[in-house]
């Protein structure tokens, strides 16, 4: 299985490298993961004009890579699903593909094109916090999946 996270992010090193190739290592024995960050000057200059412009400057990054895939959109609006439910979105799945928005969330328009919109929860939280949220997840989704213990 392959498993894309696409986001819009700028690409620096951060303290949190060391976790997320622990985690992906930890995940490869599933799927392979492969991260996207995406900040085009497109998306720089939006974030001058309005939360609208932003929102219209995402979905322009983000949309050549619906094509293929099972989509999946991280939306604060998004439904609150526990890790048992999480794991059903990984179940029979050959590419499952994870977006994480900008600053400003997503267009309607866009989260209408994935195939699902989830809530990591009610808490803000930084692009960085979001993906180790969600590479722990997607471990944790996989041990459900194959019994194994990581999960009780």
């Amino acid at each position: 299985m392959n498993i894309d996270i696409i986001s819009i992010a700028k690409k620096e090193r951060s303290i949190y490298d060391p976790l997320y190739k622990e985690l992906t290592k930890m995940i490869s024995r599933f799927a392979k993961v492969d991260e996207n960050e995406l900040f085009p000057k497109d998306v720089a200059k939006s974030h001058t004009i309005s939360p609208e412009a932003s929102q219209q400057a995402y979905t322009r990054a983000l949309e050549p890579y619906l094509a293929n895939g099972f989509c999946i959109s991280l939306h604060p609006a998004g439904k609150l699903i526990d890790s048992f439910e999480f794991s059903k979105l990984l179940n029979d799945k050959m590419s499952i593909k994870f977006f994480i928005g900008g600053a400003y969330g997503f267009e309607d328009s866009f989260l209408k094109k994935t195939n699902a919109v989830i809530s990591l929860g009610n808490l803000t939280m930084s692009h960085k916090i979001a993906k180790v949220v969600l590479l722990e997840q997607i471990y944790r989704g996989f041990s459900i999946l194959s019994n194994h213990p990581y999960h009780k």
